[in-house]
């Protein structure tokens, strides 16, 4: 380890992040990023990691994409932030595109600097529109750390802020499971369910077959609105342009951010039906966020709408999934004793592996062999594998190639 870095890692673990520095130091991962490129990260010592991480998808088109970049750059030569209390050419431009883009009846963008705070705003807005208080969600799901979206997700977080809400604001039930989300449904007058499509932190299950289509028609049926957390799941990552596109599903919400930033400019949006937005005709500061749709990120996200849109794009992220789908599987048949479930939807990809610690332990394995991918932060057993939507057919067969290697080493070490 360089001089350099180590003083880096003593400052975060002095300034920032103690305990992560700790955790990840534990696992031998001491990564500290410097240059990146396209699906390159490279460490501040030299070292070079194929990314499928990709920050939860953030950089679903690479780190630092050309027309991204070009973008931006334009932009900053007559915008800044821009003034969240006026209309704006750039938001109002960006708003008209989620709209054209987005399922079903979706019509009003209400944007915010990151996912968490663009759940809070769906939140806020079936409450409006409903009337009512509960939210339902599952257990192990995760919709960010911010004041609304912390309770709908998984107690780890909300116990360490000691942050419960009033009893019965927020009721989870297990995913998968129809017959517990109709008894909470029946039970409470329920605003919304809040769902990942799949969800993230857990390893990314996959829903059952009709379960997402059932719980549509339970909210119907019960009155309450469903809010599609699209936040890992959208944007072209489940081979539709959202994973309710791939299951069918239209949401009276739809939450978007992570890779509407292309990696350059931190940006998010709630996507809202005319009756989830009612309270937009009502009070136009019933939400302000100074930097929700900054006009930087507006033209970046703007730009990142308009690439996904492009039909060689969708077909060639669909020949990716099927090619890395293909090699995972051969790879499950190799060393099913060890990989034990491929979890795959198109390019949002969980490897479940027999070990309660097996995602961590891949997580170092693959660190080793040139490869950055996390384990599920709720589920260790479970690496989540993320491709980006433009990965090279050469590094396709790379990642295969280094994930071998990383099972291999696994394998030898549990021997």
């Amino acid at each position: 380890m360089s001089e350099r870095k180590e003083t880096i890692l003593k400052q975060a673990a002095a300034y920032v992040c103690p305990n992560r520095v700790a955790m990840l130091g534990g696992l031998g991962i001491d990564l500290v990023l410097g240059r990146r490129e396209g699906y390159r990260i490279w460490d501040i010592d030299g070292k070079e990691l194929l990314d499928f991480h990709l920050n939860g998808g953030v950089y679903s088109l690479g780190h630092r994409h050309a027309e991204l970049v070009a973008a931006l750059r334009g932009a900053l030569d007559t915008l800044d932030i821009g003034n969240h209390h006026f209309p704006s050419v750039q938001r109002s431009a960006l708003g008209e595109a989620l709209a054209g883009f987005t399922p079903g009846d979706l019509q009003y963008s209400v944007f915010a600097s990151g996912g968490g705070e663009a759940v809070d705003i769906a939140i806020k807005s079936a409450r409006h529109a409903t009337g009512r208080r509960t939210i339902v969600s599952i257990h192990k799901g995760y919709h960010g750390h911010t004041g609304l979206a912390l309770p709908a997700g998984d107690e780890r977080f909300l116990k360490l802020f000691h942050s419960e809400p009033a009893p019965g604001d927020f009721v989870q039930v297990p995913f998968n499971d129809l017959d517990a989300m109709e008894a909470a449904l029946a039970q409470h007058e329920a605003a919304a369910v809040l769902l990942e499509t799949l969800p993230a932190t857990y390893g990314f299950p996959l829903p059952d077959p009709g379960y997402l289509t059932g719980v549509r028609e339970l909210c119907t049926r019960y009155g309450a609105m469903y809010i599609a957390d699209e936040v890992q799941t959208g944007l072209g990552r489940t081979g539709a342009r959202w994973g309710v596109d791939t299951y069918g599903v239209q949401p009276d919400i739809l939450v978007t951010g992570k890779g509407l930033s292309g990696g350059l400019y931190p940006i998010a949006a709630a996507v809202l039906s005319p009756k989830a937005g009612a309270w937009l005709h009502e009070d136009g500061w019933g939400h302000v966020s100074t930097f929700g749709g900054a006009e930087l990120g507006c033209v970046v996200a703007s730009k990142v709408l308009e690439m996904l849109g492009r039909d060689e794009v969708a077909q060639h992220a669909q020949r990716v999934a099927d090619t890395l789908g293909a090699g995972l599987d051969s790879l499950q048949q190799q060393y099913g004793d060890w990989l034990v479930e491929v979890r795959r939807c198109g390019l949002v990809i969980g490897l479940k592996f027999n070990d309660d610690f097996g995602g961590m332990l891949m997580s170092r394995a693959l660190y080793d062999h040139g490869l950055w991918a996390m384990f599920a932060g709720l589920d260790t057993s479970v690496l989540q594998f993320k491709p980006g939507i433009l990965l090279s057919y050469e590094d396709c067969a790379l990642a295969l190639e280094r994930m071998e290697a990383a099972i291999r080493q696994c394998v030898s070490q549990r021997a």
